[in-house]
């Protein structure tokens, strides 16, 4: 089984007309050219646990994509919120901004392309130890969150190849006090992801303190950048996600 080192598969779009193997951090992945246009696929994990596909092909090749993608599926699909506690809490004094970047989990997918088309053949965690479930609220009427303890780094190029992605917050502070933050909670559907050689970034986001009537809340909103990097596929199926009321600690 791969440990983690720095010769991986980079990201990005893989021609395959023979037997093609990808060793990825915890996961091994096999394709074979098993006779005349069908393709076999093969992944194992570091528990020894496997998945195996048959890919009929129209002629004898294949065109695959591996992209990171948002960590929503391991073990299963369960909630579209990602909650970030932040190891280093921010402190914002009044009427202040600030912008950081923080690690986000993702996952990788595999997609079959055929023309325009990208299927997703597979996904599945390098990561599995950190792969984990939070709540946020109380247990009766809180929001199930993919939840995952984030360091805050330099810059962009600080992304663990296949592990994580990298996200810049924009925090403001319109409170006529002086707040820490130390978790944020949003929908991460509301953001893309993009890659470039074995580096990951998302979308980054806005979080705001504010005063709504009597109620002081961390308001936050999607915000999208601009850059050359590949996008990857956006394949979950699409769904309506209310906003989170997020109250100030």
């Amino acid at each position: 089984m791969s440990e983690l080192n720095p010769n991986y598969t980079n990201y990005g779009i893989y021609d395959i007309n023979n037997d093609l193997d990808f060793n990825l951090p915890n996961i091994d992945i096999k394709f074979r050219n098993i006779g005349e246009n069908v393709f076999s696929y093969f992944r194992r994990d570091a528990e020894d646990n496997t998945v195996e596909r048959m890919i009929p092909t129209k002629n004898n090749k294949i065109r695959i994509e591996i992209a990171p993608i948002r960590p929503l599926n391991h073990p299963s699909h369960r909630t579209s919120y990602l909650y970030l506690e932040l190891e280093t809490p921010v402190f914002l004094s009044e009427n202040s901004q600030a912008k950081i970047f923080a690690r986000c989990p993702i996952e990788i997918g595999i997609f079959l392309i055929d023309g325009e088309n990208k299927n997703s053949l597979d996904f599945f965690t390098c990561d599995p130890i950190n792969s984990r479930f939070g709540l946020y609220g109380t247990p009766e009427s809180g929001t199930l969150c993919k939840y995952t303890k984030s360091e805050i780094v330099e810059s962009y190029d600080d992304s663990k190849p296949y592990v994580d992605a990298i996200m810049e917050i924009h925090f403001g502070n319109e409170l006529s006090r002086g707040q820490s933050i130390s978790k944020v909670i949003f929908p991460v559907t509301e953001n893309s992801i993009y890659y470039n050689g074995s580096k990951a970034i998302y979308d980054s986001i806005n979080a705001v303190l504010k005063k709504k009537l009597t109620i002081e809340t961390l308001d936050i909103s999607a915000r999208n950048i601009s850059t050359d990097w590949a996008k990857s596929p956006d394949y979950e199926r699409k769904e309506l996600v209310k906003r989170l009321n997020m109250g100030v600690d």
